[in-house]
């Protein structure tokens, strides 16, 4: 009885010093998973700030220097910030600082390098997150409601004529098969609502007539992009499409936006009077926030983007008194976030597919400058849609429309992953997505800017 009893009590205390020895081990680690994001950050916010203020005094958008800053520190250079998706713990040089500086354990480096990409990852779908909530906010839900038919053309005609011509142009002019020319295609039909809605705003364009039919179109894509995503996603696993599933998310998409701006008019004057109750700090943002976060996650959960319902969020909230408070408040917030996003968006972005010494790399190309000229033209086009205003820049709702951003490789992602895409084609995808992503930002300050150079021109000229 006495030796059971020994033995009984040897193995309990075998296993709490077990037990304790995993509870320091984790503690460590997740010490460990911290420093790792507080120097992820440190690095993306140097490299946002770096590359905003070169390029704001260069005259161009700042947002494309976080976009170029996120390269730098990204995949394509330095590796200071890279993913467990493109890249192996020993890849990055974060986790060789913290080997170097703070004691990881070699047998430790994938998991705290696995933790610490989730949780700038998580970081960066929230800062785009705030970043559509913050647009919502100055956004006119009259003035999208007034230029929703427009929008909505804009939309159709940006999804239909890049995706007939990208695909039709893969099987007939450089013999893709089918279900690659279809992803190839449907990628093509994206619009990066976050890139052309921070560009807008940067310009101070986001309000004007052409800006409201931009965001409007944009969302309407982004919706219409979901839909084609799941379509092809279908079409690569099984072969079919499922009729069933295309249904469901256009029914759901027009109900969760049409009935949350519905809704949210009816609870936001009790959201306000809630508010105006309370007596402690930060009730204004805080109470935003959470109706914010409410919308993306319903968004969410009925696979649509959490965006969606941030920018849903922000139009209802754009409607009542507190909105000049709620859109200073949040500025705080987005400078904090929306960095990430687009940083991150660049340190994923891999240039090696661009470089045509290597043999695999040539077709893409090719088939690149082809998908390249669709995109832009496919989209430049939709401004040219709009009929009964002959004041309204038409080529810069256009040039709006042309990123693809996390939206393009979100579709060259699912594509590689269903093994539906050869290397040429998946290459091809990542160039034109890369090209419209930084070419943009850019064109649409020239754009917008045109008409204005045009009439100072004149000004002078007369005088």
């Amino acid at each position: 009885m006495i030796n059971i009893s020994y033995m009984l009590t040897g193995d309990w205390l075998s296993s709490s010093s077990l037990l304790a020895t995993a509870t320091e081990s984790n503690a460590e680690e997740g010490t460990l998973v911290l420093a790792g994001v507080l120097l992820s950050l440190v690095i993306i916010y140097f490299a946002s700030k770096l590359g905003g203020e070169i390029c704001s005094r260069i005259n161009l958008p700042p947002v494309l220097g976080e976009l170029v800053g996120g390269v730098l520190i990204g995949i394509s250079a330095f590796r200071l910030l890279v993913f467990p998706e493109s890249s192996a713990a020993e890849d990055s040089l974060i986790i060789s600082m913290l080997q170097n500086t703070a004691g990881l354990p070699t047998e430790a480096a994938s998991s705290v390098f696995a933790a610490q990409s989730e949780v700038i990852s998580l970081l960066s779908e929230l800062g785009v997150i705030i970043l559509l909530f913050e647009i919502g906010l100055e956004s006119d839900l009259k003035e999208l409601i007034r230029v929703g038919p427009i929008a909505a053309v804009v939309a159709v005609v940006g999804v239909v004529a890049p995706f007939i011509t990208g695909t039709l142009g893969l099987i007939y002019l450089f013999n893709t098969p089918a279900v690659p020319a279809i992803f190839a295609g449907a990628a093509l039909t994206a619009t990066s609502i976050g890139i052309t809605a921070k560009v807008l705003a940067e310009l101070g364009q986001l309000s004007s007539e052409e800006g409201q039919i931009i965001i409007g179109a944009a969302v309407l894509d982004d919706i219409l992009g979901i839909v084609i995503l799941a379509v092809v996603a279908s079409l690569a696993k099984t072969g079919e499409i499922e009729v069933s599933n295309i249904i469901y998310l256009v029914i759901s998409a027009a109900v969760f936006l049409i009935g949350s701006i519905l809704l949210g008019r009816l609870v936001s004057p009790l959201i306000v009077g809630l508010v105006n109750e309370m007596k402690t700090r930060g009730q204004v943002l805080l109470t935003g926030l959470v109706f914010a976060f409410v919308l993306s996650y319903i968004a969410t959960v009925i696979n649509l983007e959490g965006i969606l319902g941030a920018f849903a969020a922000g139009l209802i909230l754009a409607e009542t008194e507190k909105r000049k408070e709620l859109e200073e408040q949040i500025i705080p917030v987005a400078d904090f976030l929306v960095p990430i996003f687009f940083v991150c968006v660049g340190a994923k972005t891999d240039l090696s597919v661009l470089n045509p010494s290597v043999p695999s790399n040539r077709e893409g190309l090719i088939i690149a400058t082809f998908l390249i000229l669709v995109a832009i033209l496919g989209k430049v086009i939709t401004g040219f849609t709009v009929f009964g205003n002959p004041d309204i820049n038409k080529l810069a709702i256009g040039v709006g429309m042309i990123p693809r951003g996390e939206v393009g490789l979100v579709f060259a992602g699912v594509g590689s992953a269903s093994g539906a895409l050869s290397e040429a084609t998946e290459a091809a995808i990542i160039v034109m997505v890369i090209t419209t992503t930084f070419v943009a930002p850019p064109l649409l300050r020239l754009v917008f800017q045109e008409p204005e150079s045009v009439t100072q021109t004149v000004d002078k000229v007369q005088d």
